[in-house]
């Protein structure tokens, strides 16, 4: 029996049935490229639309160019809108072939029918082909006198595009005062917006080569042409609405009853349906009457029921784009919004983002007289199936009461919430609580002893089981119990993850140790011992310190780590004055969505710190000559170093170092007495012996360190030279063959006054800097080395010093990267020598 036929699939439009597919389609336009058969438009639309969806899904079919065009010969708009798009599409790549368009363009743009003028004239100045240059001005010219609006508001904006092709071209053919014109007389508000638009950006491009441009940039701001164009402002489209707003909140008025007058012409644009002309219209007023402070506190009275009423219709992302600006306003006068706090309640159909940003408004509007319904309402949240929203709504809750508003109240629900006996709301309250301790220590006894029916088992989160363990050794004298979960901790070290959560570790011990020595002594060994074993640095830098303090002086040690502790009256703020009054400034933009400046995230041209760019191009070239650089003296320094005085380092030497493994002896009750009784933790004096304090801390004998590892056989180039170009080509194609932070010593960063400092010392080492910039507290370089017995193995490397955190970030890139890790070892070396001289 025969196999039943399989049922054929028709071919999407959009997938070619095979290799010969665009061939048919050459062929078939070719036949219908002269006909003038009846129906030879509708094939040639079947054709066109097929073409037009292959190149919709990134087919190459720049080949059929010459057909497409033979094929435009008609009065079909559909057809001339298709063919117009392939054109723009190919012909910046195929600029040969783009010259075969030329000739059909001009013929449709002296067509009858003006919206055949204009499609084509939008066309030929969308070719963005550097020698047409010459074929786009006759045309251009016309369109901007042509009688129907549309050609010239689609001739404004060519102008523009032939600015951005060929400058020159642009201004000898005088067209920025043909625009002028169109802009003071045209009838038609849209080509008075296009005009506008195109002599802004023209003129503020032009203004830094020519004092001309400078004085017609500061022409547009002047009061005749500012008042035409709010005279006109009810014709104008949304977008064209918002260009003049902006152009009119650049505008110095003479006088406050010009400002009147100009508050008094826009004030309908506040009740308008778009929002974006809305926020517009509230930057004007804003900005305005900043130097009026009465009338300024009456703009956010006036503004505010517009904006609430935008956040409560519209899309979520106008209400988000809304809520930000509101939330901007309100951290400048909170009072003017405090009764209007339960527009910002969450409603159950909204977005996280949404809910996100209400949440910080409730916050910042709460005050003594709304606290407690503020309050209620986010209690509510707290229990909510939205994970990340019940988080924000517990940190609210924190935030309202480290404003002390309600305090008493505020703290029995925080207290409330550690019974929910959820993971997410318990490790969010441990924060919060900590926070209110050090505020408020009035409450430790109601806090602790809710704390203390909490097991440490129970608190996964890193920063919720540092702050539990920040309480068991600030609160250890009330909690009966904090030495014995601490010892719990310290067996658990080797599954702590968290960096953060062994040096609290550390800390919450040592403090204990203080106030109940017999019962912690044991743990402060063993917790010294796995700090200083810890691979992390800090962790065991920390570790280190402690213990060479204790060794030098118990007491000190004591007023050091648990000294005399005052409330906390002000925490810091996220963001300065300067920054907000910076995003003020910039009102109704991204910034304020954003919450930051524009420079951090703009283009590299807009940029403000170099720390924002990635290409090395960007940055001042600052390698210097190698014959020029003072050799930099080589410094070896370990932590004994560091930390022990000259006449400890002979006798401690071998005893810790960054590689040294620890044992920790049994506890021998016996030998614990005999060196307590020659340590008295309240009153001691003189440095103790190292064996003194290592048998209180059952830390043994000390053994010697683990021999250290050979460095990697690697030569450098002392004299490498490369050129900026090939460092940039190298850059781009190399992959990144190695990503490290590094810890950089005080004398160093001391000592990172400026870029050049830092470019000696590293050439002295045989790195050499290709391009360097910045200011404190962030520098960046850019690095390469040469290996000495390959010229052409190259080392790569990005550089990122943060002086504030005494941290680098290394990116390095290698031609061989089997060579990478040797490379970041001698360059780590190098680094960590800055300074040391």
């Amino acid at each position: 029996m025969a196999p039943p036929p399989q049922a054929s699939k028709s071919q999407s439009p959009s997938q070619p049935s095979g290799k010969g597919e665009v061939s048919d389609l050459k062929l078939q336009l070719r036949q219908l490229a002269g006909s003038r058969a009846p129906g030879t438009d509708d094939s040639k639309r079947e054709l066109f639309k097929k073409v037009i969806s292959y190149m919709t899904v990134g087919i190459d079919v720049s080949s059929l160019f010459s057909e497409m065009v033979m094929c435009s010969a008609t009065h079909d708009i559909v057809l001339k809108k298709m063919c117009y798009l392939y054109v723009g599409n190919y012909a910046k790549g195929n600029p040969d072939l783009a010259l075969l368009t030329i000739n059909f363009l001009q013929k449709d743009c002296r067509d009858e029918d003006p919206m055949i003028r204009g499609l084509a004239l939008r066309s030929l100045c969308s070719l963005r082909v550097t020698n047409l240059v010459e074929y786009l001005v006759g045309p251009l010219g016309l369109g901007l006198k042509d009688g129907n609006p549309y050609v010239r508001t689609v001739a404004a904006v060519g102008v523009l595009k032939l600015y951005h092709i060929s400058p020159s071209t642009c201004i000898d053919a005088d067209f920025p005062s043909t625009l002028k014109m169109l802009l003071l007389n045209d009838s038609d508000s849209q080509v008075v917006a296009n005009s506008l638009s195109a002599l802004q950006e023209i003129w503020s491009l032009e203004a830094s080569n020519s004092e001309e441009a400078s004085r017609e940039r500061e022409g547009l701001l002047s009061k005749p042409v500012v008042y035409y164009l709010l005279n006109r402002i009810r014709e104008f489209s949304e977008w064209a609405q918002c260009l003049v707003l902006d152009l009119v909140s650049k505008y110095v008025p003479t006088d406050s009853n010009e400002i009147f007058d100009i508050l008094n012409l826009l004030e309908d644009r506040l009740q308008h349906a778009n929002g974006a002309v809305v926020l517009a219209t509230t930057k004007l007023f804003l900005h305005l009457t900043l130097s009026m402070a009465d009338v300024h506190q009456q703009v956010y009275e006036r503004i505010k029921a517009p904006l609430l009423t935008l956040v409560s219709s519209g899309s979520p992302e106008q209400s988000y784009a809304v809520l930000s600006h509101l939330h901007l306003l309100v951290m400048r006068a909170p009072i003017l919004f405090s009764s209007d706090y339960k527009h910002f309640y969450c409603q159950y159909n909204e977005p996280s983002y949404v809910k996100k940003l209400k949440l910080d408004m409730l916050t910042a509007v709460a005050n003594e007289s709304n606290t407690y319904d503020i309050v209620t309402e986010l209690c509510e949240y707290v229990a909510n199936v939205d994970v990340p929203i019940a988080r924000e709504s517990v940190r609210a809750v924190g935030k309202i009461a480290l404003q002390q508003y309600d305090v008493n109240a505020i703290v029995d629900r925080l207290l409330q919430f550690l019974e929910m006996e959820k993971d997410y709301v318990t490790a969010e309250t441990l924060v919060l609580v900590k926070d209110l301790l050090r505020k408020y220590p009035q409450w430790s006894q109601d806090c602790i002893a809710v704390v203390g029916n909490i097991s440490s088992k129970n608190v996964q989160e890193p920063k919720a089981k540092a702050s539990l363990i920040w309480m068991l050794g600030e609160y250890s004298h009330d909690m009966l119990d904090a030495p014995y979960v601490l010892e719990t901790l310290i067996e658990d070290w080797d599954e702590e993850h968290s960096p953060e959560v062994r040096l609290h570790l550390l800390t919450a011990v040592l403090k204990c140790f203080f106030r109940r020595p017999p019962e912690t002594q044991k743990t402060l060994g063993a917790a010294l011992a796995a700090g200083l074993a810890d691979s992390h640095q800090d962790v065991h830098d920390r570790a280190l310190f402690y213990y060479r303090l204790l060794q030098n002086n118990v007491s000190v040690a004591e007023r050091v780590v648990n000294p005399p502790k005052q409330a906390v009256s002000v925490f810091a703020d996220t963001q300065n004055s300067e920054v907000k009054d910076r995003i003020f400034d910039e009102f109704n933009s991204l910034s304020v969505v954003y919450q930051k400046p524009s420079y951090m995230f703009t283009d590299k041209e807009h940029r403000g710190p170099f720390e924002f760019s990635e290409d090395p191009g960007s940055l001042s070239v600052g390698a210097e000559s190698v014959d020029n650089v003072l050799p930099a003296h080589r410094v070896e320094a370990s932590d004994n170093d560091l930390l022990l005085s000259t006449s400890e380092k002979e006798e401690s030497k071998g005893l810790i170092s960054n590689g040294s493994a620890y044992n920790t002896s049994s506890y021998d009750a016996s030998s614990v007495a005999q060196a307590t009784s020659q340590l008295t933790i309240s009153n001691s004096s003189g440095p103790q012996p190292s064996f003194a304090i290592d048998d209180l801390l059952g830390l043994g004998p000390a053994i010697a360190p683990a021999p250290i590892p050979a460095p990697p056989s690697l030569n450098l180039n002392a004299r490498a030279v490369l050129e900026p170009s090939s460092f940039q080509r190298k850059w781009a194609q190399l992959p990144v063959s190695l990503t490290q932070e590094i810890s950089m010593n005080p004398q160093g960063i001391a000592a990172l006054t400026s870029p050049q400092v830092l470019l000696r010392h590293m050439q002295a080492h045989s790195v050499h800097c290709i391009a360097s910039g910045g200011q404190a507290p962030n520098f960046k370089f850019f690095f390469y080395a040469q290996k000495a017995e390959e010229a052409t193995t190259f080392f790569l490397v990005e550089c990122v010093i943060n002086t504030s955190t005494s941290k680098a970030q290394m990116k390095l890139k290698a031609d061989d990267q089997s060579l990478s890790e040797a490379f970041s070892t001698l360059f780590q070396s190098a680094l960590s020598k800055f300074g040391m001289s």
